[in-house]
C-alpha cells in the first residue's frame, strides 16, 4: 500500500530523481520508464486557499485503474489535472513521456469522457464524432469511417444519425465513450462512465472496457459503484480529503491493513471441528458458526496461515470444503477500513 505522503513505500520527488540524473535532472533509466507511465510528481492544486489535492505522488501503468472516493476527495481534481483541463499549483505531471503543457502532441494520446455533457444543436451522433475527427486532422472518408467504427464499438449503430439531443441519458454517455476512443488514444480517462446505464449497456460498456484494456490502453475509471469497480480494475487509487490514502491491487492493498483483522467465511461438512483447530491458532481472533451450521466464519490476522489450516483440516481430519470465501477484501471494505464515517484517515 502506498499513498501520497502517507506511505513507508511512497518515494519523496527527491527520491524519485536519482544520483545519475541527466542535466535535466533525470536518469535516462527513469526518462525510457516514464515514456511507458503515467506519473504525477509531487502534485498539488488549491483553488485560492481550498485544497484540491495535495503532494500527490503517483505512477500509473497498463491496465484499468479506478478512482475511489466520496464527494470532495479530489477524484475530479485529479481527472482534470490528468487530462489537462487544469494546471497544477505546484509538481509535474508526465503521460506517456509527453507534458500537460504541450497540447497538440498530448491530446493525440489522451481520450476524455467527462460526467457531464453539453453537445451542439440539432447535431447527430455521427455527425458529432465525424466532425470532430475532421478537426483531428482526419480527411473525409476516415473521418466517416472511424466514426462509425467507434459508433459500433459503443453498440449505437441504430441510432447514429438520430439528433443526440433525442437520446436517452445512457444513450449521450456511449456517444460520449465513442467519441472519448475515436481517435485511438493511448489513455482513456473516465469519468463515472457508468452512471445512467441498464444493466444491458453496463455489461456492455466494462467488456468495452477490459478489451481496451487488454490491447495495452491506460484506461482511468472514476466510479463510486465500488462493486463494479471490484470487477473492473487492475489497480485502485483511494483518496480522502485532497490525499491519496491507498494505492495498489486490492487484495494486496487489504493484506497490508494487519491492524484490521481480515473476514473468511469456510462453508464445510464439520464447522465445529475447524472452528475448534482454528481457535487454537494464536493468528485467529474470532471464529463464529454460521447460523445455517454449515459454514463458519473466521477473523484472522493472516489469510495465508489460515489457508495453510485448512488444507491441514482437509487431509488430516478428512473435513469437505464446500467453498472459502473473502469476506471484506472489496473495495467498499477497505475503504470503509481507511475512512471512518467522520472522514478522519486510518492509516
Amino acid at each position: 500500500m502506498s499513498g501520497a505522503n502517507a506511505s513507508p513505500k511512497g518515494r519523496s520527488h527527491q527520491e524519485m530523481h536519482g544520483a545519475n540524473a541527466s542535466p535535466s535532472g533525470r536518469s535516462h533509466q527513469e526518462t525510457r520508464s516514464q515514456q511507458n507511465e503515467i506519473v504525477f510528481t509531487d502534485v498539488s492544486k488549491f483553488y485560492g486557499e481550498v485544497l484540491g489535492v495535495n503532494k500527490i505522488n503517483l505512477k500509473v501503468g497498463p491496465g484499468i485503474t479506478s478512482l475511489v472516493g466520496p464527494n470532495g476527495s479530489g477524484k475530479t481534481t485529479l481527472m482534470n489535472l490528468l487530462t489537462g483541463l487544469i494546471r497544477p499549483t505546484r509538481g509535474d505531471i508526465e503521460v506517456l513521456g509527453t507534458r500537460t503543457d504541450d497540447p497538440e502532441t498530448f491530446y493525440r494520446k489522451v481520450g476524455y469522457c467527462p460526467q457531464f455533457d453539453t453537445f451542439p444543436k440539432g447535431v447527430t451522433g455521427f455527425g458529432l464524432i465525424a466532425s470532430l475527427l475532421r478537426l483531428h486532422g482526419c480527411s473525409k472518408r476516415d473521418a466517416r469511417e472511424t466514426a462509425w467504427r467507434a459508433i459500433e464499438q459503443v453498440h449505437l449503430t441504430d441510432a447514429a444519425h438520430r439528433r443526440v439531443a433525442g437520446y436517452s441519458k445512457g444513450m449521450r454517455q456511449r456517444i460520449k465513450l465513442a467519441l472519448a476512443v475515436a481517435h485511438q488514444p493511448s489513455v482513456l480517462v473516465l469519468d463515472e462512465p457508468l452512471n445512467g446505464l441498464d444493466p444491458m449497456a453496463r455489461a456492455e460498456s466494462i467488456a468495452l472496457f477490459q478489451k481496451l484494456a487488454e490491447s495495452g490502453l491506460f484506461v482511468i475509471v472514476s466510479s463510486h459503484i465500488l462493486h463494479e469497480v471490484d470487477i473492473i480494475s487492475d489497480t485502485v487509487v483511494m483518496m480522502s480529503n485532497g490525499y491519496i490514502v491507498a494505492e495498489g491491487d486490492i487484495q494486496d492493498v487489504r493484506e497490508e491493513m494487519s491492524e484490521h483483522p481480515i473476514g473468511i467465511l469456510v462453508r464445510c461438512d464439520n464447522p465445529a471441528l475447524l472452528a475448534r483447530r482454528a481457535f487454537s491458532e494464536n493468528h485467529v481472533v474470532e471464529v463464529r458458526i454460521e447460523d445455517d451450521g454449515k459454514g463458519v466464519l473466521v477473523r484472522t490476522r493472516s489469510a495465508d496461515q489460515l489457508y495453510m489450516l485448512i488444507n491441514r483440516v482437509v487431509l488430516e481430519d478428512g473435513v469437505t470444503i464446500e467453498g472459502v470465501i473473502p469476506m471484506d477484501e472489496d473495495v467498499h471494505s477497505v475503504y470503509s477500513y481507511l475512512i471512518g464515517a467522520d472522514g478522519a484517515v486510518r492509516l
